[in-house]
């Protein structure tokens, strides 16, 4: 059976020996060259025609972020997942990275005991993106969704329970992962800016990543994007992302919606986790929701979305053909619980005639929403 073939660059001795013992491992991989800066990367994937690329941020001669450009130049689909560092000019490069065309990141190991217990953890990180993004090869074998109710319809990505929306749209909830920072950024460059409505939204990612992504999202949008920040009161019109490594939720005080962020134990294997998020914010808005599910590995919003459209709230998952990895819009789709499956270029345009007309949509002549 062939293995997924993955070329390692790097310019430490040390990360490439523990990429190749980590994925060594694992028998549906195979090491197939290494590379200590991108120049001699560049002329090794023709020779050696990986499926997979590990890419440094900070190497000499040839650093990633160039390297990144010139593979996307000559492969433009080739996945690469980018590898940097947990520090603030590794965050932001990284950051800069996925918007130039990377497929993923992984964050090198820091702060473990010992080599063995560092590439174990390199290996937790590493091997299930390589196979995500490598679905195309017999090694991979995609999870599947849990069941759900008999009153669903599997892979039909049509409501399991009425489609009449609850009422008027109050809130954006989006979880995202592998290829968010490129979809959300292709998904709010034509946004509004007097958008009606607040919008949180779930990237999986560690500390310090998100708030560069945050940065970014804003430099390139109407809307403006930041960071949750606890006790923070909902705006409408602006966009919160969860901080890495702190789950997000919302919670009202008064009459005021804030956002509470805590370190509780990881969802999905996540923390920020998609369903923390969602679960929440239909505990406070009921179904006037609009979930928003896109590209992402794993199941995570899964469970958050089953309970939106329990409580007759809508939901709209990005299709497969634009998604980096179907993983997390799938399973909602296949679980049943997708009002709209879209390409990714028409997700805004929805979401927009969606919150629109349910604010506006007349109710005893009075306009519903129109505060």
């Amino acid at each position: 059976m062939p293995k997924i073939r993955v070329l390692i660059v790097d310019d430490s001795v040390v990360i490439r020996r523990m990429i190749s013992d980590a994925l060594g491992r694992d028998p549906a991989m195979e090491v197939v060259g290494i590379a200590p800066h991108g120049g001699i990367a560049l002329q090794k994937i023709p020779q050696v025609n990986p499926d997979v690329i590990t890419l440094d941020v900070e190497m000499p001669e040839m650093d990633g972020l160039t390297t990144l450009r010139e593979i996307r130049k000559i492969y433009p689909k080739l996945p690469v997942i980018m590898f940097s560092t947990l520090t603030g000019k590794g965050a932001a490069t990284t950051v800069e990275a996925l918007s130039a065309g990377a497929s993923d990141y992984v964050a090198k190991p820091a702060n473990v005991g010992s080599v063995a217990e560092g590439m174990q953890r390199l290996a937790q990180d590493l091997i299930p993106k390589i196979k995500a993004l490598c679905p195309q090869t017999p090694a991979f074998t995609a999870p599947k969704p849990p069941s759900r109710p008999a009153t669903a319809t599997p892979g039909a990505g049509v409501p399991a329970l009425p489609a009449k929306p609850a009422g008027p749209i109050e809130i954006i909830c989006i979880g995202t992962s592998t290829g968010g920072p490129n979809a959300l950024a292709e998904l709010f460059k034509q946004f509004p800016g007097e958008c009606p409505v607040p919008i949180v939204i779930v990237q999986h990612m560690p500390p310090l990543f998100t708030g560069f992504l945050a940065e970014r999202l804003t430099a390139h949008s109407a809307v403006k994007f930041s960071e949750g920040v606890e006790g923070e009161l909902l705006q409408p019109g602006r966009a919160y992302i969860a901080p890495g490594g702190k789950h997000m939720e919302i919670v009202r005080q008064g009459f005021t919606n804030r956002i509470q962020l805590h370190e509780g134990p990881p969802e999905n294997s996540c923390r920020p986790a998609v369903d923390v998020l969602f679960r929440s914010v239909v505990g406070i808005y009921g179904g006037n929701v609009l979930g928003v599910i896109l590209t992402g590995m794993g199941q995570d919003g899964m469970r958050g979305c089953e309970l939106i459209r329990e409580r007759r709230g809508q939901v709209i998952a990005q299709d497969e053909a634009s998604s980096v990895v179907w993983g997390m819009p799938g399973a909602v789709v296949q679980a049943g619980l997708a009002d709209k499956i879209l390409p990714l270029d028409q997700v805004c345009g929805e979401i927009v005639r969606r919150v629109k007309e349910s604010r506006t949509k007349p109710a005893g002549g009075v306009l519903v929403g129109n505060k």
